[in-house]
């Protein structure tokens, strides 16, 4: 009996399909740390052209930045210019609508965090 429960209960857990994470278009609520360590915060709207590609725009304080977004298994990349600048921001896809990211900028030091959670 144990041997067939074994085999019964092995066969369910390939026959259930991986849940595919994924990122929903709408606004979300950014919260990062700049390069320097200081916070800001704003919001960023996802606009979805795919089920995999993006485009994106994030407005914190008195700046607005647009770029490209695209979504592979639980990362979620965005390439976007700031100014003369071109940024690359790699997200770790989480739970309940939260992206959590770390981002540079070309000819700058270091990286900067950014937290996205979608807001209702």
């Amino acid at each position: 009996m144990k041997r067939y429960l074994s085999y019964a209960l092995a066969s369910m857990a390939f026959a259930l399909p991986a849940q595919a994470q994924t990122v929903s278009a709408g606004t979300y609520t950014v919260e990062g740390t700049n390069l320097d360590g200081s916070a800001y915060g704003g919001t960023a709207t996802i606009t979805l052209t795919s089920e995999t590609t993006c485009v994106i725009e994030w407005k914190t304080g008195e700046t607005t930045s647009e770029g490209i977004c695209m979504l592979h298994e639980d990362a979620f990349a965005a390439g976007y210019v700031l100014g003369d600048a071109v940024g690359l921001v790699v997200y770790k896809v989480k739970d309940g609508g939260v992206l959590d990211g770390t981002w540079t900028i070309t000819g700058k030091d270091g990286a900067g965090t950014e937290k996205l959670t979608l807001q209702p």
